[in-house]
């Protein structure tokens, strides 16, 4: 009788525990009601709870001009909480169903802005440590996307940061390049060196490396044997500088530290 008793208020338990379900706040909100808590809530910073609304909206209406302003808003979100590979996956989703959005510009912007800020992927600057093989794929990235958007929305008003923005990115590759040149040149790769240096000429001309990368290229064909590639280097140099050091002394490496000729 007593088992009978104990096997029954068990039975009795697991039923009353199972017909207790979470209770969901949001049922019977409209479109409205729920954009406007999620925009709320993602003013205030609590982007937690901002995400799971975007979510919940477009779960449950996903058509119309909500579920569009909600899916950029939740790009914009996972961004400001340092989540960027979500941040660009849905950047990316809202690009792939909105192409034609009048707000497309600012998610090239943002998903530009997210690799900007993803320091993961820069060089250690103060480290010390051998970086020359290491690479920049996220200043990469952001200038590829700033890029494009310049492209796509010339008069974008976004269009004006994101070109200061590509301007220190070139900078900072320019300087990897050319550290990386260097670093080949110490360690005899010629081949290496040369394509390196002529990486800095083609893709970043404006960064203020072109002298020592031609120095590099002209010495670095001259170990190779090519010799009509160092003579047209050469020639090159001379013409766009005349005062150059390089053209009395062979290229010798810099001796300060290399991260501070970085960007």
């Amino acid at each position: 009788m007593k088992k009978s008793f104990v096997a029954l208020l068990a039975v009795l338990l697991m039923a009353g525990c199972a017909s207790v379900e979470p209770q969901d706040e949001t049922r019977g909100w409209t479109v409205d009601q729920i954009y406007a808590s999620a925009h709320e809530e993602m003013n205030g910073g609590n982007y937690t709870r901002a995400i799971k609304l975007y979510e919940t909206l477009q779960a449950r209406f996903p058509y119309g001009r909500q579920a569009q302003q909600a899916l950029m808003e939740q790009a914009y979100t996972h961004y400001k909480d340092s989540e960027p590979e979500l941040a660009l996956a849905a950047a990316n989703r809202f690009l792939r169903l909105y192409p034609t959005h009048p707000n497309a510009d600012y998610l090239y912007y943002l998903k530009g802005l997210v690799h900007y800020n993803d320091d993961s992927s820069f060089l250690a600057r103060a480290t010390g440590q051998d970086n020359s093989e290491r690479d920049p794929k996220a200043a990469r990235d952001s200038f590829n996307s700033f890029k494009e958007l310049i492209t796509r929305y010339p008069d974008s008003r976004y269009a004006e940061d994101a070109a200061d923005k590509m301007g220190k990115l070139a900078r900072a590759l320019g300087g990897h390049e050319m550290h990386a040149a260097r670093y080949y040149m110490k360690r005899g790769a010629w081949l290496a060196a040369a394509n390196r240096a002529q990486t800095v000429v083609q893709e970043y001309a404006n960064t203020g490396h072109n002298e020592e990368a031609l120095a590099i290229m002209e010495q670095a064909y001259g170990k190779l044997g090519l010799k009509q590639l160092q003579e047209d280097t050469r020639r090159i140099l001379a013409l766009n500088f005349p005062q150059s050091v390089y053209l009395s002394a062979p290229w010798e490496p810099r001796q300060l530290p290399w991260w501070q000729f970085w960007g």
